[in-house]
C-alpha cells in the first residue's frame, strides 16, 4: 500500500517531487520510493527533514513511528550530566569512561593533546589493546584547511596544527599495539567525541572559545533515544572518510 499520507502532504505543499528530493539532498526517483513502496523508509535524518518542510509529524507521514514527544522523553534519559566547561569535568571521568569499553574504544578529536600527557590513560589503551578490544583514534590532519581554520577559530594559528604532530608523538608507543588504529581526519568538528560502548562525552567547540572552555555532554544510549546515535554516526562518517597511518609521522606529505 502506498504512503498516500506522503504524497498528499507534498501535494498540499505546492512543492514537486524533484523540489522536494533537492531540498532533501536526495534523487527524485528516491522519494518516488518513499511513496509507493510501503517498506522503503527513509532514515530518521531525512523523516525529520521531509516532516519539517511538509509541516507533519513525523508520525503522521510514517504512522509505525513514534511522535517527538516519545522521541525527546526517551532523549532526555540519554542525558546523564551537562558540564558548563571542559575543564569542570572531573579527571576520572575519561579514564572511567574508557575502563568500560569492551567493543568501541573511540577518541575523535582535533588533537586532544591534554588526553596524551595522561600516564592513566595509555595505560588504559594498552589494556585494552591486550583484551582485544578495538581501540580507535581520529586526529585532525596537521595540514589539512579544516585544522588551520580550527586554529584562527581559537585565535592559536598554527599551534593547532602543533599540537596534532605533538600529540600523535605522545602516542608513538602506542601505534605498535595490536587492536590499535589511528587515522587522519580533515573534517570541520563540531565537537571532540569521546566514546566508550554505550557512553560518550561530547565536547562542543564554540567559535573563539577552546576546547577546554566548552561545554561538554555525557550521554548513555537508551531504547528509544536518539542523542547518542546521532553523535554516533557523525563519528562513523569521519572514521570512514578518515586515512590511516601507522607512524606518527604519516601526516608528512598528505593532501590538504
Amino acid at each position: 500500500m502506498a504512503n498516500e499520507r506522503l504524497r498528499g502532504a507534498i501535494v498540499e505543499s505546492g512543492l514537486k517531487l524533484e523540489q522536494v528530493a533537492e531540498r532533501l539532498g536526495v534523487s527524485p526517483k528516491t522519494v518516488e520510493r518513499w511513496i509507493s513502496e510501503p517498506n522503503r523508509k527513509p532514515y530518521r535524518r531525512f523523516q525529520y527533514a521531509a516532516s519539517s518542510m511538509l509541516r507533519r509529524e513525523v508520525s503522521y507521514l510514517w504512522p509505525d513511528e513514534r511522535t517527538s514527544e516519545e522521541v525527546t522523553a526517551s532523549s532526555d534519559s540519554e542525558v546523564m550530566k551537562l558540564y558548563p566547561h571542559r575543564s569542570v569535568v572531573p579527571q576520572d571521568t575519561w579514564t572511567k569512561l574508557y575502563a568500560a569499553a569492551t567493543e568501541h574504544f573511540d577518541v575523535l578529536v582535533y588533537s586532544g593533546f591534554w588526553l596524551t600527557e595522561d600516564p592513566c590513560f595509555h595505560r588504559l589503551v594498552r589494556e585494552k589493546s591486550s583484551a582485544g578490544v578495538p581501540v580507535r583514534f581520529l586526529l585532525g590532519d596537521p595540514n589539512s584547511p579544516a585544522v588551520a581554520v580550527r586554529g584562527d577559530d581559537e585565535g592559536i594559528g598554527p599551534s593547532m596544527a602543533a599540537k596534532i604532530r605533538n600529540a600523535l608523538m605522545n602516542y608513538a608507543p602506542l601505534f605498535r599495539l595490536p587492536s590499535v588504529e589511528f587515522r587522519l581526519h580533515a573534517t570541520t568538528l563540531y565537537n571532540s567525541i569521546y566514546r566508550a560502548d554505550s557512553e560518550l562525552l561530547a565536547n562542543g567547540h564554540v567559535y573563539g572559545v577552546g576546547a577546554y572552555m566548552a561545554p561538554v555532554l555525557h550521554l548513555q544510549r537508551v531504547p528509544g533515544g536518539e542523542l547518542f546515535d546521532t553523535y554516533v554516526e557523525s563519528l562513523e562518517r569521519v572514521w570512514e572518510s578518515g586515512r590511516r597511518i601507522t607512524s606518527p609521522t604519516d601526516y608528512e606529505g598528505a593532501a590538504t
